[in-house]
């Protein structure tokens, strides 16, 4: 026992110490829960880095994407080609190789009118299931039939379901294409009325945005020319995606957005 220093008085101090470690450790905690809900993109950042698709582009003039997934039906793939010439724009589509094969005339259609027809995989597998050897030969096989009909090969792709994971997006690089996915949904293949289409993108898009539509949504061709007539008239320019995107050093940030290298390193 130390001279001096009566028992009570001990006990008393040992409490204190293990009351003051015990609320700190708790406090620290509390913090990091705290931070985790609020900045979890820092946390995520922070333990890996992650490989991303671009999902925009970090443009300051009025510009942006229009695209549209082609995979199963065909019955508006015209009418909306005769739409979007109607008001001058081009646009890009991402067709799934089986969509290819039984409609090879409407790809060669859009590809006459201007558009840029991309790869949305062969047959609209869940790439984050198979293997990096098997999704590097699902997307040769899907750009040789573009390919064989619009005699361009793809650039893009936008994988299947919009599912990815690093392996994935490692696979489609090393083929020296750019995954593309989208930051405005128009959300059409839920049968939205063309009203509902209408303000879920005309509310949500903005400089460098991609926007995602379905050739065969039930109201697409109804909501479209609204759309396109709201871009124009608020001052956009609509370009397919290839001309959208920055091409040399880039980096993109945890919400998938592109930037211009130069213009991160200044920051």
């Amino acid at each position: 026992m130390e001279r001096g220093v009566p028992i009570v008085k001990k006990v008393k101090i040992l409490f204190l110490r293990r009351w003051y470690i015990m609320g700190s450790a708790a406090l620290l905690a509390a913090a990091a829960i705290f931070y985790a809900a609020n900045y979890p993109a820092f946390v995520t950042t922070a333990a890996t880095t992650r490989q991303l698709p671009i999902y925009s582009v970090e443009r300051t003039q009025k510009i942006c994407s229009i695209s549209f997934d082609a995979a199963w039906g065909n019955e508006d793939t015209q009418h909306l080609i005769d739409i979007l010439a109607k008001y001058n724009v081009k646009t890009t589509f991402f067709v799934v190789g089986d969509w290819v094969d039984k409609y090879p005339e409407s790809v060669k259609a859009l590809h006459d009118a201007g558009h840029e027809v991309m790869s949305h995989s062969d047959h609209h597998d869940h790439y984050n299931s198979l293997s990096t050897s098997q999704i590097v030969a699902d997307i040769q096989t899907s750009c040789d039939k573009i390919e064989a009909v619009t005699g361009s090969c793809p650039t893009l792709i936008r994988c299947p379901y919009g599912e990815y994971d690093d392996h994935v997006i490692s696979a489609v690089r090393s083929l020296g294409m750019e995954p593309i996915q989208w930051d405005v949904d128009s959300l059409d293949w839920k049968d939205y009325d063309a009203d509902t289409i209408y303000q879920r993108v005309t509310s949500r898009v903005q400089p460098g945005s991609i926007v995602l539509f379905h050739n065969a949504a039930l109201h697409t061709p109804e909501a479209l020319p609204r759309i396109l007539e709201y871009l124009i008239n608020d001052g956009y320019t609509v370009l397919p995606i290839s001309q959208l995107i920055l091409t040399g050093d880039y980096t993109i940030d945890h919400t998938g957005r592109q930037f211009a290298a130069e213009t991160v390193s200044a920051e």
